[in-house]
């Protein structure tokens, strides 16, 4: 073994011992209280299909021809809105920042329509600034931050 291997060895060895020390570890799988959920509407705009994604394999997802009784659990899904708010000009009136706000209220309620969560409304909000120059390029971060905002 060359020197420089033993030293990149040593610092990969350190560096995990450092982490392990911290308290770091990988996030693994999360664990719900049910199995299997229903998520309506079907297939729903970007918030409900990310929903349906980000359970991953510990809780599956009832696919649309699937009867709603076989899940313990129906997550609704109403009013995706994305607005966009011009909160900042220059002088000459020309647009310098604007706010994008996605919002979305669900509702869950269990198959034989008890309500658990009734009418709630979640919301995110981002800053995006505005160029005339680059009108290409925050035409693509406003989609990136409006789907940041769907996860």
């Amino acid at each position: 073994m060359s020197r420089r291997t033993v030293w990149q060895l040593a610092a990969g060895v350190a560096g995990s011992a450092a982490l392990a020390g911290c308290g770091f570890k990988l996030r693994g799988s999360q664990a719900f209280a049910f199995s299997r959920i229903a998520i309506m509407p079907h297939p729903g705009g970007g918030v409900a299909q990310e929903l349906r994604r980000s359970f991953g394999p510990s809780v599956l997802v009832l696919a649309a021809e699937e009867p709603l009784a076989s899940a313990p659990l129906v997550l609704e899904l109403a009013n995706e809105q994305r607005e966009k708010t011009v909160v900042g000009v220059n002088a000459s009136g020309q647009v310098l920042e604007y706010q994008l706000r996605m919002r979305v209220q669900l509702r869950l309620r269990t198959a034989k329509g008890k309500v658990i969560i009734e009418g709630v409304e979640i919301s995110q909000q981002r800053d995006i600034s505005f160029s005339e120059s680059a009108v290409l390029a925050k035409e693509a971060e406003e989609i990136l931050l409006y789907r940041d905002m769907q996860t």
